[in-house]
């Protein structure tokens, strides 16, 4: 195998620098939608009217796979867009930061803002206007393909850290786009299988993140998903698009297909599409002409698709300005710098046996890394691949960490056919003499780094096995009784099978795809000049079948057995109310410091919040940050409900000895529960056990609080 050009930052950083219009104005008439000075809904409405209905429905499908479709007679240009889970990938190389998986495993709403607006500097640099971008369908099951992409399980974590990237991407004058609307929670059959559930396991858990992410975030693009859902396809279902997002949310901006998420013009066309998109399959002339023409749609529908997408070009300033932005370097130092922040403050410590870690420079100064994701850099595959400026694998990342050459790094190739190190029997002598073994595993993609990984690839389109690639649980295990100072480095989108592994290893670090700079993070990490401070954004199961989903997820052999039937209880809410014990619970992460949290307080903050207050205390000798974690138990102990679910959570970072109060908030209406037989919103009246701590199951803090009936 060829190994690819290993760069520090340092290196990294300095590399970096056709019928006339029913009504159209008099041809005297200044035309407004030129005026930089008029108001975006002024300047949509002339230029509206100025459009024939050819010229309409042209504007209603994309072209060239990632732009719209402009209209020359007017002026009107083509808007180019770019996928973006992992980084702006649609206009040659560029930074790749952190899987979405590992932002939200930073539990950092300001990390994530900061995070987004190097993302809009980055489309700025290229030229795009529509980043397609963040993915944040919730996490149900470890094997879907495109969890690298979301934000893990919880709708309040996803929600809120959507909102945040979100706003951070549309500061720099580019649309964001929350994706995929809704309940696409699997890849296998992604076109076909419906996901069935009830509504109030819809309204409160896989809509909900989006209900929080376009009001806090306020998104100027929203992108339907591929699935039917309860059998009707998302692109035209209107009760979703129309009576819940436009109507109940309030939402004004674009709604877009998915590439290819399309099958009915009619149903489209009514149900609520804006745009599709790659092109305009279904919405063009030779399809909408006969609806028009039959009443079966109508022209004002047609207006308001263009209306919406007008409005979001206008008030983004794109009719205006060149967004191509050329003071803004492509390979950029400003964003390799967000990708070390975000991958420091995301990489989670969950197994430290005796205090392995950090590697201690008097202890351990012979350290062998190794193993199938050791040399190069990883990432998830499909519409989230980003091309690196810069290859820089794990080794590297350690090797630059370990540069004041009181550690000597020992990189060791390997061989999954002999299940041995490349040096045979010499390389598992090297590995037993080590101070220390750090073993790098976990998934890539294959056609991103032109290695066949077999099945050893996570992404798009395709959902990824459970296990550990082929062989690789047996290398963990192997390596670490030869050597007891194992640390496993975890690359994936998710949690994997552990049970034949997890006893041997003394350390193990989820790095999820750290993008690329976050391998220099990981060797920071491991040697103690930065503290983890990531906690997990799902429940870690001991095996699949304690999962929610277990039996109920679509597979080969279950195809069409989608039927949710865990509701309400996703993740920690199942764990909780079945009293079934994870391996690792949604919110843990380990520091090499120690907090203590007290005194807990919470009271109401006029009709609209709830305000909580805690003290937190850096107990130990080293700097560190601590998630402070708030989960509400409602009154009444409803039969069917979790027995309490994250309603609060905050960062803070603690130097050794320092103590600070955390304010927290969460508003009333992320309280309130959906009535079924009411169809409507509810907050039931009494007592609220708010309980607050480090995890889901670390909570020492209990208060409670009255609140009054309400609905919505």
């Amino acid at each position: 195998m060829k190994r690819p050009l290993l760069l520090s930052l340092s290196i990294v950083l300095a590399l970096v620098v056709r019928s006339a219009p029913a009504q159209a104005p008099a041809d005297d008439q200044p035309p407004v939608y030129k005026d930089a000075q008029a108001s975006a809904e002024a300047r949509t409405e002339d230029l509206l009217k100025r459009l024939t209905t050819e010229e309409k429905i042209k504007l209603l499908g994309g072209q060239h796979d990632f732009y719209t479709q402009g209209i020359e007679r007017l002026g009107l240009p083509a808007f180019r867009m770019s996928d973006g889970p992992q980084g702006v990938r649609c206009a040659g190389p560029s930074t790749a930061y952190t899987a979405g998986i590992a932002l939200a495993a930073s539990w950092d709403t300001e990390l994530a803002r900061k995070v987004g607006a190097s993302y809009g500097r980055d489309a700025r640099a290229r030229g795009v206007h529509y980043l397609l971008a963040p993915g944040m369908n919730l996490y149900r099951a470890p094997m879907n393909g495109r969890n690298f992409e979301y934000y893990g399980e919880d709708p309040l974590l996803s929600g809120l850290t959507a909102a945040a990237f979100v706003q951070g991407v549309q500061s720099q004058g580019v649309a964001a786009t929350i994706k995929h609307f809704a309940a696409n929670n699997q890849e296998y059959q992604r076109h076909d299988i419906s996901s069935d559930l009830d509504e109030r396991t819809l309204r409160e858990l896989y809509l909900r993140n989006f209900q929080i992410a376009v009001r806090e975030g306020q998104p100027k693009c929203v992108m339907n998903s591929y699935n039917p859902i309860n059998g009707v396809h998302a692109t035209e279902n209107p009760w979703l698009n129309n009576d819940v997002l436009r109507g109940e949310w309030g939402f004004k901006g674009l709604l877009m297909s998915d590439w290819d998420a399309s099958y009915n013009a009619e149903g489209m066309a009514n149900g609520g599409l804006d745009l599709e998109m790659p092109s305009g399959k279904f919405f063009n002339e030779a399809k909408l002409k006969p609806l028009l023409d039959s009443g079966k749609v109508s022209l004002e529908t047609i207006d308001e698709k263009v209306r919406r997408q007008l409005r979001v070009e206008f008030e983004l300033g794109w009719f205006d300005r060149p967004q191509e932005d050329q003071s803004i370097p492509k390979d950029d130092p400003a964003s390799v710098e967000a990708n070390m922040a975000e991958a420091a403050g995301s990489i989670t410590l969950l197994k430290n046996e005796g205090n392995l870690l950090p590697l201690n420079p008097e202890k351990f100064k012979n350290v062998v890394v190794l193993g199938p994701n050791a040399f190069l850099p990883t990432t998830g595959g499909g519409s989230g691949f980003v091309s690196y400026f810069h290859a820089l694998g794990a080794v590297a990342g350690i090797e630059d960490a370990a540069h004041d050459a009181r550690h000597k790094v020992i990189p060791l190739t390997w061989e999954p056919e002999q299940n041995v190190p490349a040096n045979g029997e010499e390389g598992i002598a090297m590995v037993r003499s080590a101070d220390a073994v750090v073993i790098c595993v976990g998934f890539n993609d294959p056609g991103c780094w032109q290695v066949d990984h077999g099945s050893a690839n996570e992404r798009e389109d395709q959902d990824r096995r459970y296990d550990l690639p082929p062989e690789q649980d047996k290398f963990i295990a192997r390596v670490a009784k030869v050597n007891p100072h194992t640390v496993v480095v975890l690359n994936a989108g998710g949690s994997v099978a552990t049970a034949s592994w997890i006893g041997h290893a003394a350390a193990l670090l989820h790095a999820y795809y750290p993008g690329t700079a976050g391998n220099l993070a990981l060797g920071r990490i491991l040697f103690g000049e930065v503290n983890p401070s990531g906690k997990l954004p799902f429940s870690w199961e001991k095996r699949w079948q304690d999962s929610a989903a277990y039996g109920n997820y679509p597979s080969k052999e279950h195809p069409h057995s989608n039927t949710y039937k865990e509701g309400v209880l996703l993740g920690y809410r199942w764990f909780d109310a079945k009293g079934t014990e994870p391996l690792f619970p949604f919110g843990f992460g380990l520091s090499y410091t120690q907090f203590v949290l007290s005194d807990l307080k919470a009271e109401q903050s006029g009709e609209d919040a709830v305000n909580f207050s805690v003290q937190v205390r850096n107990s130990g000798e080293r700097a560190g940050a601590e998630v402070v974690q708030v989960y509400a138990a409602p009154p009444g102990g409803e039969e069917g409900r979790a027995p309490r679910e994250l309603k609060a959570y905050g960062k803070v970072l603690l130097q050794p000895g320092e103590t600070k109060t955390v304010i927290l908030k969460t508003k009333v209406a992320d309280l309130m529960v959906w009535d079924s037989a009411a169809k409507k919103w509810t907050l039931p009246s009494g007592d609220y056990v708010f309980q607050a701590g480090d995890s889901s199951r670390n909570l020492p803090l209990k208060t409670t609080l009255g609140l009054h009936q309400g609905g919505a």
